[in-house]
C-alpha cells in the first residue's frame, strides 16, 4: 500500500473510531478495523452487528478474572 493510501485508510479509521466512541459502541481501534474490513470483503454489515451484539451479550455473562496487580 503507498503511503497516501495508508493515510487515508488510516484516517478513515481514525474518524470511525470516533463516530464509534460518541455513539458509545465499546469497540476498540482492533475490532473495528477488522470489522470494517469485513464489510469490503462483502460481509452484511447487519449481520456482522448482530454477531457482536451476540458476543457482547455472551461475554457479559461470564466472571470477570481479578484485576492483576
Amino acid at each position: 500500500m503507498d503511503p497516501e493510501a495508508a493515510r487515508t485508510a488510516r484516517d478513515s479509521l481514525d474518524l470511525a473510531f470516533h463516530m464509534s466512541n460518541i455513539l458509545g459502541t465499546g469497540l476498540d481501534r482492533q475490532t473495528l478495523s477488522i470489522l470494517i474490513a469485513l464489510c469490503d470483503l462483502g460481509f452484511d454489515p447487519e449481520a456482522l452487528s448482530a454477531v457482536v451484539k451476540e458476543l457482547t451479550t455472551e461475554s457479559s455473562s461470564f466472571p470477570r478474572p481479578p484485576a492483576r496487580s
